[in-house]
């Protein structure tokens, strides 16, 4: 075991470079004001729209983020991970903030939303690769753990700034929404270094790469039987964590507890997430990437399977919540961070393949979950969960797993 791996919490935050720390600080100001997607049904209805047409909103957001990944990683690829972030942020600004304006006329409402939701989800690829170049590669792992962090920090804190700002006015939640976006392409432009290893055909020390084509770079991630695997665990991941999300409030009132249990539920994850996270990804980073794939996931199946017996007393809605969120704890940096291992050429096209087909899941996670918990009760949807997560888990062994490096025979004799 080498030093770097066995590096703790405050040595790697120590080691972190400027970059990768504004990076963070950008990604934590953004999410701080992300309230499109959680309060947009509850705005437009406050407004005076039909739930229908507002829930048609939310779907064209969600459409809108599936194709921003691709995009942002086709930027990022072209253009660099710099210019992507103050493109597609400086996009997002003016689209957020215009929502309150056009929320009267049905098809510019859609059109605004929909561009917010591609332009917002495209700074995600670009991001990730970002962190992948600038941070070492020994605390990789490490860097996609203060990533979610970040980003949990974010979801965490803006419902408590949502709430406050609602008292004085809906409309400034988009304002702010545009506000920290605009604020976010600022500090990229001026704070991120403007030379990028993403760029079309350059390696981080500056040596040329080859340049693939998008059709070259797709071929190879098709024939890649292991990365596709990884995918498919990732989307069954997804599923669950978004369908979870969608009926275990849902549930936990039908089971008679009151909805407060839910909140107590949602401050507790999000308290263990921030606060443990990062000191069990310290040990997480010593074992291989594929058995943290399959324990984080088994821990998770275990936490459904606690959730399916709610009904019985409230404890095994606060057990199954520690558990779900161990296991996120526990797989989640090691397979978030495992598209940037690949060579600079292929990286920012896997990642958003990545990133899109986790948007294609959440979109459709919500409605299979409430399909399976109304048509099999809670028991079976979270045993459904289980099984999916297991199997999720299985497949990382797969997924995960470096093949083996063929060495190359020596040539004895005189060199030429």
């Amino acid at each position: 075991m080498t030093e770097a791996t066995r590096a703790g919490v405050f040595a790697v935050l120590r080691a972190t470079p400027a970059p990768v720390r504004y990076l963070l600080g950008g990604v934590l100001i953004n999410q701080l004001g992300a309230f499109v997607q959680t309060f947009l049904i509850l705005y437009l209805t406050f407004r005076g729209t039909s739930i229908g047409f507002a829930g048609v909103c939310l779907a064209a957001y969600s459409v809108g983020a599936i194709f921003g990944g691709m995009l942002g990683g086709e930027l990022t690829h072209r253009f660099g991970g710099r210019a992507t972030i103050v493109t597609v942020m400086t996009c997002a600004a003016p689209l957020v903030a215009s929502i309150p304006l056009v929320r009267g006329t049905p098809a510019a409402l859609l059109a605004a939303v929909a561009l917010s939701g591609l332009s917002i989800q495209a700074y995600r690829p670009a991001a990730a690769v970002l962190l992948a170049e600038y941070m070492p590669e020994e605390h990789r792992v490490m860097a996609f753990s203060m990533m979610r962090i970040a980003l949990n920090i974010g979801a965490a804190v803006a419902p408590l700034i949502a709430a406050v700002v609602i008292q004085v006015n809906w409309d400034l939640l988009f304002w702010l929404d545009g506000a920290t976006a605009a604020l976010w392409a600022l500090l990229a432009f001026v704070l991120l270094p403007k030379r990028s290893a993403s760029t079309h055909g350059t390696e981080s020390d500056g040596e040329s790469v080859p340049a693939l084509s998008a059709r070259e770079v797709y071929g190879t991630l098709i024939r890649d039987t292991r990365f596709l695997c990884y995918l498919v665990a990732g989307m069954f991941g997804m599923m669950i964590y978004a369908g979870s999300f969608a009926v275990l409030p849902l549930n936990i009132v039908d089971a008679g507890y009151p909805v407060g249990l839910y909140s107590t539920v949602l401050v507790i994850s999000s308290v263990v997430l921030i606060t443990c996270e990062l000191k069990i990804t310290t040990y997480i980073v010593r074992i291989p990437k594929y058995l943290a794939g399959l324990f984080g996931n088994l821990v998770s199946a275990l936490g459904f399977t606690l959730y399916g017996l709610m009904a019985e007393q409230p404890f095994f809605v606060i057990a199954g919540a520690l558990m779900a969120v161990s296991g996120m704890m526990i797989h989640g940096p090691s397979t978030a961070s495992h598209p940037a291992t690949f060579p600079v050429e292929l990286r920012s096209r896997y990642i958003a393949t990545k990133e899109t087909l986790a948007g294609v899941a959440a979109t459709i996670g919500p409605m299979l979950g409430l399909y399976l918990w109304t048509t099999f009760g809670g028991p079976g949807f979270w045993g459904f969960c289980a099984v999916l997560s297991v199997i999720a888990g299985s497949m990382h062994i797969y997924g995960l797993k470096q093949p083996p490096v063929v060495k190359q025979p020596e040539v004895v004799g005189e060199r030429p």
